[in-house]
């Protein structure tokens, strides 16, 4: 029984990509980070990250981004990114990897260049919307403890 529960997933996920991830598409996406739902050692936080890319190539897109992230912590301030991923869909049916670097900006004076990975899943409405939860890492050389962040985040794409 539990192996055709899985063979019908499997086959229910493929169905669902209904859109091709081939060069020339544009994608513009936005996603609300934090949530509560990342490590980083202290207080909550909310954010919000808006992106846009181009697929270079099947399966390969490139992508800038910028976000806003709000930290409750008094020691550490909201932060502002700007950055740029890559971003490879393994299989058709929506599941990516994603490696990128961020310059980060916060406290009117700090500023680090973060590199950064995430695994999601392009979880398609219908032709050309998306859902895309991810789960992601980045990782900040300058101060660990305060900027470094693991976390899940979702968000909202559309394939153009």
């Amino acid at each position: 029984m539990k192996k055709i529960a899985a063979l019908l997933f499997a086959f229910l996920m493929t169905l669902t990509a209904s859109a091709q991830f081939e060069q020339g598409k544009t994608y513009i996406g936005a996603s609300l980070t934090g949530l509560d739902l990342n490590y980083r050692g202290h207080g909550a936080n909310f954010g919000v990250q808006a992106k846009g890319g181009y697929l270079v190539a099947d399966n390969l897109m490139l992508l800038g981004e910028a976000s806003y992230q709000h930290v409750s912590d008094d020691n550490v301030a909201d932060e502002v990114t700007v950055g740029a991923q890559g971003r490879y869909y393994i299989i058709q049916n929506g599941l990516y990897l994603g490696a990128g670097v961020k310059l980060l900006h916060a406290n009117h004076s700090y500023n680090d260049l973060m590199p950064g990975l995430e695994v999601g899943y392009a979880f398609f409405l219908n032709g050309s919307v998306t859902v895309e939860p991810a789960i992601y890492y980045d990782q900040s050389f300058k101060n660990h403890s305060d900027y470094s962040t693991i976390g899940v985040k979702v968000g909202i794409g559309i394939y153009l």
